[in-house]
């Protein structure tokens, strides 16, 4: 938050009040807020085999496509790397992973589906703590891409 507030970017933080260690998923997070799932989106960390690093966000109720984020990266393979790895990569615990604010700055990737909405949720780097902000400020600060990024539901 306080790179954003450096910066002037309007965004709300967002209290989210009941999360515990053993349930602290952007669904339940969805439910606590009382908005829907496909407006909160959650960060997910990866390694590529010509990015060392990349960052995705989707929303909280879709699975991340790993072909088809090696293609919008450029990578040829990808894979989430290890939940044991998330602090020293990030800087950030398990469940409040933020694109905003990594100890280093990496490629990062938003579904496309982040452009249909007026404000999204994401994480503030804590597992209580949430941003409410427009895409186009949040993709601009981040100097991120959108793709298609998730798994088909049929």
């Amino acid at each position: 938050m306080r790179l954003l507030d450096r910066d002037n970017v309007s965004y709300q933080a967002v209290k989210v009040d009941d999360v515990h260690d053993e349930d602290w998923s952007s669904l339940r997070t969805s439910q606590i807020l009382g908005v829907e799932p496909e407006c909160i989106f959650k960060t997910l960390v990866l390694r590529g085999d010509v990015n060392r690093f990349l960052v995705c966000c989707i929303p909280s109720n879709d699975e991340l496509d790993l072909k088809k984020v090696a293609r919008a990266s450029g990578d040829k393979k990808v894979e989430m790397i290890h939940v044991r790895e998330i602090r020293e990569i990030t800087g950030y615990v398990r469940g409040g992973c933020s694109p905003i604010g990594m100890k280093k700055v990496f490629p990062t990737f938003f579904d496309e589906t982040i452009l249909l909405f007026e404000h999204v949720y994401i994480n503030a780097g804590a597992l209580d703590t949430m941003l409410f902000i427009e895409p186009s400020k949040l993709l601009e600060f981040v100097h991120a891409h959108t793709a298609d990024l998730v798994k088909s539901m049929r």
